[in-house]
């Protein structure tokens, strides 16, 4: 067995991420460079390393799950959301049971409870915020996020939610109370039941096909009748009805029974 397969293995025992669920061409070359960064002579000896710094594994995780996000990225599909995707759910379910599955540092969910805001009352908002990397979570819970972060969030959220710190925008308290953040591991997990919309977005890029075909299959059992898988927009599902799901617009899937 070479260094990279114990590597993974021993990833595994230690923090319960499969490695072999990621393109292998694009993780070595992003952990051969945290190995150089660091001053590690080769797999075997980042891992001593991982074992013990808990800075040094921290730091794994999070370059791991790559951090990118924004407010309301790629807009369009966030008029679809408020314009289609909501008011047709309402109809079904009063309540409706929302989870941001790679919530990355907070800014998706955020999003929809600000676009929510439109439909109900704050203090009627709940939704789920899952991620891996426990920092990015540290840092959705304390909410604040640069000037980039927000450009496309429309002015109307910026200025009723944030308040201005310099260059950067801390987000308002009655949001962070809308959502409830959780570490979850898409590939290992249980998912939540019963879900009436699923943002998955901007991860299923980094797996294998193996690994997508077993997260929409959890996708589609976590589903409602009818609930919606919304994707990133690099990501549409090759012929969906494999895993009973059916394209209603593009990147938005609702599960078909």
């Amino acid at each position: 067995m070479d260094k990279y397969e114990i590597f993974k293995d021993n990833v595994y025992k230690l923090i319960g991420i499969n490695l072999s669920c990621y393109k292998e061409k694009q993780m070595k070359r992003r952990i051969n460079s945290l190995i150089g960064r660091n001053n590690y002579s080769d797999f075997d000896d980042y891992f001593k390393g991982l074992k013990t710094d808990e800075k040094l594994l921290s730091e794994f995780v999070n370059y791991l799950t790559i951090n990118v996000s924004e407010f309301y990225r790629n807009p369009s599909q966030w008029e679809v959301i408020e314009k289609e995707i909501i008011p047709v759910s309402i109809e079904k379910h009063s309540n409706l049971k929302i989870w941001s599955s790679a919530c990355s540092t907070g800014e998706e969910p955020y999003s929809m409870v600000m676009l929510l805001s439109k439909f109900f009352p704050l203090n009627k908002i709940k939704i789920l915020a899952t991620d891996i990397d426990k920092g990015a979570i540290e840092k959705a819970k304390i909410g604040v996020y640069n000037e980039k972060s927000v450009q496309n969030l429309p002015k109307e959220f910026v200025s009723k939610y944030f308040k201005r710190i310099g260059n950067t925008y801390k987000i308002d308290d009655s949001i962070k109370k809308c959502v409830e953040f959780k570490e979850l591991n898409l590939l290992e997990d249980n998912y939540p039941r019963n879900t009436d919309l699923i943002l998955c977005r901007n991860v299923m890029i980094y797996f294998t096909e193996e690994a997508k075909n077993i997260m929409y299959k959890k996708f589609y059992d976590s589903l409602n009748k009818e609930g919606i898988l919304f994707v990133g927009s690099t990501e549409q599902i090759i012929l969906p009805d494999r895993f009973n799901l059916k394209s209603v617009r593009t990147f938005f899937y609702k599960k078909s029974n």
